[in-house]
């Protein structure tokens, strides 16, 4: 019987075969196959294990090869594997002769000194690939039952010890019948998840302009930059954008919760953390385990480094732009962020992929995300409320234009030609505060899944998921225009001397807003509208613009 492993690396990780070999010799304990860190140490875990659990560790020289050996592996996930893989090589277990497949059993588990087992990350991400090459059964720890039954059920054991783990070792056969112990460690029913609440996108008032860009943004995954005064709602409204995205397909809701799972910081539906996490509690990787059937959504500080928004590492794991797949990535205080982490985003945002480059070869990861940016105009904030200041007697912007343009540099020309809907935003007045005249979210949520439907019609089978992703020969495809609407692009292009990249994204988000009016043909109308909302954010004087 093979007994195979998993290390979490890249968006794939790696599948170890893990072998044993006991031969005479002055007892102790080899480990092959550029074992690092944790697994070095997992000698001496799994010496105490045996002796805790009632086994007796091999008195011989003991030789594990972890394979394949070019590739470096961490972790403590390898602790089980390596102790099974032992126990057969002594020929303490002896497995019945039709003991499964060629491609035999996945095994992960880290291994307390009394013999216990601990829960592990990525355990989603490698009973994926471990069915994917063809591997009949698993056994994960007890606390990562339900990760396992998303992927497998009927086809994994959760055993809690050394000893049970043996056992189950024992009467394997091909396939687990039992997919989980009763209680805790039982998937839930299907992974449905939570809708994201609705309430704050209707809290929002008087920001219309803000509130279509947010609806267009969605409907056609294109990214969008808001900016004015503290106060506005930007960040308010921007958090509730979950609300009116639509659910994953069944492949997008498998692939980002694989993401998660190898990320080692599982989230639960929508991308927002369960309740006790949001208490600050403990919180096992394997409690509230379900599938993301919502659109995650990734808000990580102003202080993240390029690594952390990327992605990598020693051993490279998936950044906030990998977490964001399928979802928003929204940078609050945009400006704030260091110049290196905006400028980084370039690639991944044309590419819908970032490769890290490592001495041992490049390794890929998803990014196929919308960018979602808040930003004040100015280092004070109050740049375009100085009317409004001095009639209340108030000072107003205290930043020089040196000041002003300094802090608006980050975001550079290459940067901003890659978003096509910018918003310039004032505090609402205080009367339309009162008003209750919004419309219901649910209505934006409909017209937002409607015109996704339309989309993954369109592109069905070409691995394209929205507008936003539209090559420039699937523009010339799918965005026929109007007459009238071609002769107001081009005087468009020519007024705002928009660049090849503003030409064909303005197309795009052209054709989102006709697929929300359920619109074939793309109208003046529509041309219109898509200028208008990409004209402003390369100044940030266009702030004084706002409302106009």
């Amino acid at each position: 019987m093979q007994i195979m492993a998993y290390s979490p690396y890249g968006a794939d990780g790696i599948i170890i075969r893990v072998e044993a070999d006991i031969r005479r010799g002055i007892p102790g304990v080899d480990i092959t196959g550029l074992a690092e860190g944790a697994v070095r140490e997992a000698r001496e875990r799994v010496r105490a294990a045996f002796r805790n659990s009632g086994f007796a560790f091999p008195q011989d020289r003991v030789l594990i090869n972890l394979a394949p050996a070019g590739v470096r592996k961490d972790g403590a996930a390898l602790d089980l594997p390596i102790a099974l893989a032992v126990m057969l090589a002594a020929e303490d277990l002896v497995p019945p002769p039709d003991s499964g497949s060629p491609a035999g059993i996945m095994v992960l588990g880290e291994l307390e000194l009394s013999g216990r087992l601990r829960p592990v990350r990525g355990v989603i991400a490698a009973v994926d690939a471990g069915l994917r090459a063809g591997i009949g059964g698993f056994i994960v720890p007890a606390e990562n039952a339900r990760e396992a039954a998303i992927m497998a059920p009927g086809k994994f054991a959760a055993p809690g010890t050394l000893s049970e783990a043996a056992g189950l070792l024992s009467g394997f056969t091909g396939a687990f019948s039992a997919a989980a112990p009763p209680g805790p460690g039982r998937p839930d029913s299907g992974g449905r998840g939570n809708r994201p609440s609705l309430a704050a996108y209707t809290a929002v008032r008087g920001q219309g302009r803000y509130k279509r860009a947010m609806e267009i943004a969605a409907a056609g995954g294109h990214n969008l930059l808001v900016f004015g005064p503290p106060g506005a709602g930007k960040t308010m409204l921007a958090r509730s954008m979950p609300a009116i995205l639509p659910p994953l397909t069944k492949a997008e809701a498998v692939e980002a919760t694989r993401i998660h799972s190898l990320a080692g910081s599982f989230l639960g539906n929508g991308g927002t953390h369960n309740a006790g996490e949001a208490r600050g509690e403990d919180q096992s990787p394997g409690e509230n385990i379900s599938l993301i059937t919502y659109p995650p959504f990734r808000s990580p500080h102003h202080s993240a480094s390029a690594e952390g928004i990327l992605g990598g590492g020693k051993y490279v794991r998936p950044g906030e732009i990998s977490l964001a797949n399928f979802g928003v990535l929204f940078l609050d205080e945009a400006p704030e962020f260091r110049a290196n982490v905006l400028q980084a985003l370039r690639e991944p945002l044309e590419d819908r992929v970032i490769t890290i480059s490592r001495a041992e070869g490049p390794v890929r990861l998803p990014a196929d995300f919308q960018l979602l940016l808040a930003a004040n105009p100015c280092p004070c904030g109050r740049f375009g409320l100085r009317e409004k200041a001095n009639r209340a007697g108030q000072a107003g912007c205290f930043c020089t234009p040196e000041e002003i343009h300094r802090y608006w540099r980050k975001f550079s020309g290459a940067f901003l030609d890659r978003i096509e809907l910018r918003v310039a935003v004032l505090p609402p007045e205080a009367g339309r505060l009162d008003q209750n005249s919004e419309e219901p979210a649910e209505a934006a949520a409909r017209r937002v899944l409607q015109a996704v439907r339309v989309q993954r019609e369109r592109f069905r089978g070409s691995g394209i998921r929205r507008n936003a992703g539209m090559t420039p020969d699937l523009v010339g495809r799918y965005c026929a225009l109007a007459p009238e609407a071609r002769k107001a692009l081009h005087l468009a292009a020519e007024k705002f001397r928009l660049s090849a990249r503003a030409y064909h994204g303005s197309l795009r988000v052209a054709r989102t807003i006709a697929d929300l009016e359920g619109c074939e043909t793309i109208g003046s109308g529509h041309i219109l509208e898509a200028i208008q909302h990409r004209r402003m954010g390369d100044d940030p004087y266009d702030i004084l613009s706002a409302g106009r």
